[in-house]
């Protein structure tokens, strides 16, 4: 069963820098898996009218990071799976760890369990940058 799923970017002090929703993720899901809806939605957001800023976990090639997201020279639409890979191996690398209901989870093959109320949290360690 697919759930819709409240996530929030976090600061590594706790700061919430950004809060959207998932509209649609399986309930039974590895953490691979919600990384990778993550960032196909929200790439799949900014495509559909691409502004010069992005609003994502990952960097685009050419963005600078900038308070609000990260502008793009030249508004481009992105490919969610480079993000997507991108944002795997940053996970690898502690580039960002993820909470869910408060728990660290530490392996991107770790199962997890989402209901409309789990908590998400991204936790930004360092800037992420992708495709």
């Amino acid at each position: 069963m697919a759930v819709a799923l409240r996530v929030r970017d976090e600061t590594p002090t706790g700061r919430e820098v950004g809060e959207f929703v998932i509209p649609e993720i399986d309930e039974h899901c590895t953490l691979r898996d919600l990384i990778r809806t993550r960032v196909r939605d929200e790439v799949a957001r900014y495509n559909a009218a691409p502004q010069p800023v992005f609003h994502g976990l990952v960097q685009p090639t050419d963005a600078e990071a900038r308070l609000n997201g990260y502008h793009l020279k030249v508004a481009r639409l992105l490919d969610w799976e480079e993000q997507a890979a991108v944002a795997e191996r940053a996970f690898a690398h502690n580039g960002f760890f993820v909470l869910v209901d408060g728990q660290q989870i530490v392996s991107l093959d770790d199962d997890v369990t989402l209901t409309p109320d789990t908590q998400v949290a991204f936790v930004r360690l360092v800037p992420l940058v992708g495709g």
